[in-house]
C-alpha cells in the first residue's frame, strides 16, 4: 500500500482519502458477512483478505500524516482485549458467557468515562451503523440506566401507537410528518427486536429473501403461460403469492421472517 499511494505508485490510490475509502471498508465487511450467510468459507478467504486490505489502507494514510500506523492498530487492539479480558490475562473471574458479557460492557463504560467524562451516554454509537442495528445499539445504551419499557407487550403497544400517528399523517398526506412517524415505528419495532434478542437486520434480510422467493414464483407462474407481471393484475399475482405462500407453510419455510405481503 506505501508503494501504491508513493509518488510514482497508482494515481486511483494517490488520490484517496478516509472519507472515500470509507464506503468500501463498509461494503467489503457486508461481503463478509454475505460469505458467512452463504457458509462459503473459500469466499470468506477472500474477502477477509479484502477486509484487511482496508485497513491497510486506512493506516497507510494515517501514517502519511503521522498519526498512527499499522503497527499502532495491532498494539491498540491487543491492548483492547487484554484489558477486556481480565479472567484470561488477569486475576478476574468469569466462569459463563454472560458473566463475561456483564463483565465487557462495564470495563467499556470505563473506558468511555476515561475518555471523556463529559460525554453523554450515546455519544460514541457510530452514526455509520446501518439504522436498525444503530437503534438497536442506542436502545440498549438507554436500557442500561432504565430508560427502558418493562414488557415487550409495552413496546408492542406503543407500536399500534405509532402506527396509528403513522395512519394519521398518510390520510393528511403530508410526507414529511410520515416520515418522521415511519421513523418512530421502526425505532420502536428496534426495541422490539432488542427486548427478543433479535437481530432485526437479519430478520430484515429474511423477509427479504422471502419476497424474493415468492416473486420468483408469480414470475415463474405466469411465465408458464407465456405472461410476464407487466401483463398480470394485481388480483392475480396476489392470489399466485398466496399459493406460494401455502406451499412454504406446507414445507415449513415460512418461519425465516414475518411475511412480507401479509
Amino acid at each position: 500500500m506505501a508503494r501504491l499511494r508513493a509518488k510514482d505508485g497508482c494515481p486511483w490510490d494517490q488520490a484517496q482519502s478516509f472519507a472515500t475509502i470509507a464506503p468500501y471498508t463498509i461494503e467489503e465487511a457486508y461481503e463478509v458477512a454475505d460469505a458467512i450467510a452463504r457458509g462459503n468459507l473459500s469466499d470468506l478467504k477472500e474477502e477477509l483478505g479484502d477486509l484487511l486490505l482496508q485497513v491497510v489502507f486506512h493506516a497507510q494514510m494515517a501514517a502519511e500524516i503521522g498519526a498512527f500506523d499499522f503497527s499502532d492498530v495491532v498494539q491498540a487492539i491487543v491492548g483492547k482485549m487484554v484489558r477486556r479480558h481480565p479472567h484470561v490475562f488477569g486475576a478476574a473471574d468469569a466462569r459463563t458467557a454472560e458473566e463475561q458479557t456483564l463483565a465487557w460492557e462495564e470495563i467499556k463504560s470505563k473506558e468511555r468515562a476515561a475518555k471523556a467524562a463529559s460525554a453523554g451516554l450515546l455519544d460514541d454509537v457510530a452514526v455509520t451503523l446501518p439504522a436498525l442495528t444503530r437503534a438497536v445499539k442506542l436502545s440498549s445504551r438507554a436500557a442500561r440506566v432504565g430508560f427502558v419499557w418493562e414488557h415487550v407487550a409495552d413496546i408492542v403497544a406503543k407500536l399500534h401507537e405509532e402506527v396509528a400517528e403513522l395512519e394519521v399523517e398518510l390520510a393528511a398526506g403530508d410526507k414529511a410528518k410520515a416520515q418522521a412517524e415511519l421513523g418512530d415505528v421502526l425505532f420502536v419495532c428496534a426495541n422490539i427486536a432488542r427486548e427478543m434478542e433479535i437481530d432485526p437486520e437479519e430478520a430484515l434480510r429474511g423477509a427479504n429473501a422471502k419476497f424474493v422467493r415468492r416473486f420468483s414464483f408469480i414470475e415463474q407462474s405466469l411465465a408458464a403461460s407465456g405472461r410476464s407481471p407487466e401483463g398480470a393484475s394485481l388480483e392475480e399475482m396476489e392470489a399466485i403469492w398466496r399459493a406460494a405462500k401455502a406451499a412454504e407453510t406446507g414445507a415449513g419455510l415460512s418461519q425465516d421472517a414475518p411475511d412480507a405481503m401479509g
